[in-house]
């Protein structure tokens, strides 16, 4: 546009008949309200992308909190069905809550003591192998999401079950309230823990047709925890017999077990791909400083090692501004030239909605920037739960994705 109203403003020069000047002026005037028009129209106008997309992650993620879309056999049917006709391509089913497993498992009938989470729409089921064949037959991509990772709620069998498991804080006490809800955590840095964890997630990737599994900040540990008997004995064996800080944020005792952390990382990665090469490991945390500093998940160095093939950043942010600037740090912007950075994005929660024009506009700031796609917490949001009528949300995701993508996967070629 500026180009055009440059030449007539120098064809006009050119020409030196008054009455040709004035048509001219009046197209170029013509054109620059045009222009005006255009550029003030409201983003989800605009929200397609000016640049031609060849791959793009087109994610959202299926819970069994605050959600029923799991709980019944036609109704995840039909769900799966929407999302392939409004042009997404992922889904990250959660497969460990609750302190349960949403699908069948004999490691966890061994040391829970139920196989399956006893929610009545998940009984005479494998809500999972669903997923899979009827995703796969509507060309989804299906990552599994251990959302719970090392939590448990503090009145499950688990942590009844296993109490020498769990971790505390300097003074003894385990609770760690998550909104309203008791938890606790087990211990990331006991052998019998870690095995059980990897144990599941060997489970799932041995027994099902999956693209990837996919963890997040609770495949730490909340940075005030960590002061369990066992743990404190295993610092004291490296160091001489000197007790950890009992400041939880002191940075020695934070790299010591964010590190240990990493090890057990870098032994899961290895135990997937030694069951499943081409099983993607993807990681969906916070922002690094908070993943680090409160949850001692390391996910820069996890990333520069090699552990992760997928990262799905969690920016939960109603600032604009905010956002944005979550987006352009460093360790963001290294992992985007080595793997698919895509970015979590708050399509709203039970009692908060959030407007469509607020998720419309952040598909646009990712876009902007080049990530590999976008990924929305969580399916009851998208239309279900909001404010906003479903047939204007569902109408709005359609022009966000007005055509089929194919899922950005690092294993099949995908390039920075």
């Amino acid at each position: 546009m500026k180009r055009f109203v440059k030449w007539c403003v120098k064809f006009l020069e050119w020409k030196s008949r008054p009455s040709i000047k004035r048509r001219l002026f009046a197209v170029v005037v013509s054109l620059s309200m045009l222009a005006t028009v255009i550029l003030s129209l409201p983003l989800n106008a605009q929200t397609t992308s000016s640049r031609s997309l060849a791959t793009e992650l087109r994610g959202v993620w299926l819970t069994n909190i605050d959600s029923n879309v799991l709980f019944e056999r036609d109704r995840l049917k039909n769900s799966l069905q929407r999302l392939d006709e409004l042009n997404f391509n992922t889904v990250y089913p959660a497969v460990w809550n609750w302190g349960y497993t949403l699908y069948p498992s004999k490691v966890a009938g061994k040391v829970i003591g139920r196989s399956l989470d006893p929610t009545p729409g998940l009984q005479g089921r494998d809500m999972l192998k669903e997923i899979v064949t009827e995703g796969h037959k509507k060309g989804l991509t299906v990552i599994p999401w251990f959302e719970f990772g090392f939590m448990a709620p503090a009145d499950s069998l688990l942590a009844k079950n296993r109490p020498q498991w769990l971790t505390s804080r300097s003074d003894g006490t385990k609770i760690v309230k998550e909104g309203t809800h008791n938890r606790v955590w087990l211990s990331p840095f006991r052998p019998d823990v870690q095995q059980f964890i990897q144990d599941l997630i060997v489970e799932i990737v041995r027994n099902y047709d999956i693209d990837g599994i996919q963890f997040d900040d609770h495949f730490g540990l909340p940075s005030e925890l960590g002061y369990d008997a066992y743990t404190v004995a295993l610092y004291k064996k490296e160091h001489r017999g000197k007790a950890p800080s009992k400041n939880p944020k002191d940075p020695e005792w934070v790299r010591w077990r964010a590190n240990k952390i990493t090890e057990f990382m870098k032994r899961v990665f290895t135990a997937i791909k030694a069951n499943k090469k081409d099983c993607l490991v993807s990681v969906a945390p916070n922002p690094q400083r908070f993943s680090y500093e409160f949850f001692l998940a390391d996910w820069q160095r996890w990333e520069r090692m090699g552990l992760i093939e997928e990262l799905v950043l969690q920016i939960y942010r109603n600032d604009l501004n905010v956002f944005v600037s979550e987006l352009e740090y460093p360790e963001v912007k290294a992992a985007q030239s080595h793997i698919p950075v895509s970015i979590g994005i708050l399509a709203g929660l039970k009692n908060r909605s959030i407007p469509m024009e607020q998720i419309q506009t952040q598909v646009q700031k990712v876009r902007d920037r080049n990530f590999a796609g976008v990924s929305f917490f969580f399916y009851e949001t998208l239309w279900n739960l909001s404010q906003e009528p479903a047939s204007k949300r569902q109408s709005a995701f359609q022009q966000i994705f007005p055509t089929r993508v194919t899922y950005p996967n690092l294993l099949t070629g995908w390039k920075p």
